[in-house]
């Protein structure tokens, strides 16, 4: 893939739109969010526009914040490998970027099903490597708390260690199928493992054979600094929370510093920074539209969710007075990447009330309101820049932004040479200009 040319993802995490309370908006989908046609659609729209992939976050569990989650937002959801299974059966050429985590099962489920659906889907899946940082899934899984945030990413760096040696424990040219020998395959090229480590013990080989892409393609978003590294040794798509151009410059190059560590190269790395599109035929309809969605906002959730990202109960604050202190980043054994967020606007000088409904709204994502062509100006700025080499589309109201961004921002990069205007051939890795990796046990 030319650097000339930007990765767009379609992403969806709430059913109804990536602003938190998307769901109450008069044109939100009701009760056909959890079926199959609903999605379909999308991914129909999606993939007429030829945008590389869909993304597809989860979670294991509803969330409940301090109680009031199941009254305003729960954000029940389709389980996404199930679904993507489905929709690469309705599909052609678009990918489908699919979290699974590394907490909460064990690396042959992993390995065997991501396999499983790349061959199914002829080379369009890839894996967004999660640790599950919530302790609403810790006790969904036999725990009362989350597991140690380090133990977590060492636990997920072993994972990964172990499902690509599963990926590669089938070669390329192992499978035979010579019906007059009686060869199925070749013995010498199917391999055990015998892995024993700190986490895992697996003998392996895999019960399927090697994924077309050679590994799916491996995606990771936490930004911590355990999640960067990780993100550094493994990952290939990093999706990342980023306020501003200057902020991406500054983080691509922390990128590729830890990228060189591990000896690779920053080619071998696409940065995708997360960003919420809303077009209007003028600039003032797309401005009314964000802030009609505002005032969809209750403050009982917004207090939640900024008390569940920042590891401390604000409700028993005054709501218009100063945020407390925060927990160090250091010692929190929840979700970092937000903590830092949150931490990063503690001298804004705003009230738990007015940071409440600022963060839970976007997550602290860049809100982008325009014209098509508006839109279309800072994605190119961001691009060319090097601050992005493509973006996370997180929409706030499902299916209209969605929709409008396909018919409307899309040509508009097409015009301007930024954006493809057919598909090109090969599997999701190759239209993301990835190199496709070597068998490990081949190199051996």
């Amino acid at each position: 893939m030319s650097r000339k040319r930007m990765i767009l993802a379609a992403f969806f995490f709430n059913p109804q739109g990536d602003h938190r309370a998307s769901w109450r908006h008069p044109r939100a989908p009701g009760r056909e969010f959890m079926e199959f046609d609903y999605y379909r659609q999308l991914v129909g729209a999606a993939e007429a526009a030829k945008l590389d992939t869909i993304f597809i976050a989860d979670h294991l569990g509803i969330w409940n914040g301090l109680g009031s989650g199941v009254a305003h937002y729960a954000n029940p959801r389709l389980e996404p490998l199930s679904l993507v299974s489905a929709l690469s059966a309705v599909t052609r050429d678009i990918g489908f970027m699919v979290t699974a985590s590394t907490s909460y099962t064990e690396p042959f489920n992993t390995a065997r099903t991501f396999a499983s659906i790349d061959h199914i889907s002829r080379g369009r899946v890839a894996w967004n490597v999660v640790t599950s940082a919530l302790e609403e899934e810790a006790m969904n899984y036999g725990r009362d708390a989350n597991i140690d945030h380090a133990v977590r990413y060492d636990r997920a760096s072993e994972f990964l260690d172990v499902t690509k040696a599963l990926w590669d424990s089938w070669e390329d040219d192992a499978v035979v199928l010579d019906k007059a020998s009686g060869l199925f395959a070749h013995p010498e090229k199917v391999h055990f493992l015998d892995h024993k480590g700190k986490h895992f013990k697996v003998r392996g080989p895999l019960n399927v054979t090697r994924p077309p892409q050679g590994y799916p393609v491996i995606v990771q978003a936490g930004s911590s600094e355990a999640g960067k590294n990780l993100a550094a040794a493994h990952a290939e798509v990093h999706f990342a929370v980023i306020r501003n151009e200057a902020e991406g410059i500054a983080y691509r190059a922390d990128i590729d510093a830890r990228l060189a560590k591990f000896g690779r190269r920053p080619e071998s790395l696409k940065q995708l920074p997360g960003i919420l599109p809303i077009v209007g035929e003028t600039a003032s309809e797309a401005e009314e539209k964000q802030q009609y969605l505002e005032t969809l906002m209750l403050d009982e959730l917004a207090v939640d969710l900024l008390s569940t990202w920042a590891g401390v109960d604000l409700s028993v604050y005054p709501l218009d007075g100063p945020i407390p202190d925060l927990p160090e980043e250091a010692n929190y054994n929840g979700w970092r990447t937000w903590l830092a967020l949150v931490r990063a606007k503690e001298n804004e000088g705003l009230s738990i009330r007015q940071l409440a409904r600022k963060i839970s709204a976007t997550g602290s994502v860049p809100l982008v309101a325009g014209t098509a062509s508006q839109v279309a100006d800072q994605l190119e700025a961001w691009f060319t820049a090097g601050a992005a080499d493509g973006f996370n589309l997180m929409f706030p109201l499902l299916p209209e932004d969605w929709t409008n961004f396909m018919i409307k921002v899309v040509p508009e990069l097409q015009r301007r040479g930024l954006f493809r205007t057919e598909y090109e051939p090969g599997t999701l890795r190759d239209r993301l200009g990835l190199a496709r990796p070597a068998n490990g046990f081949a190199r051996r």
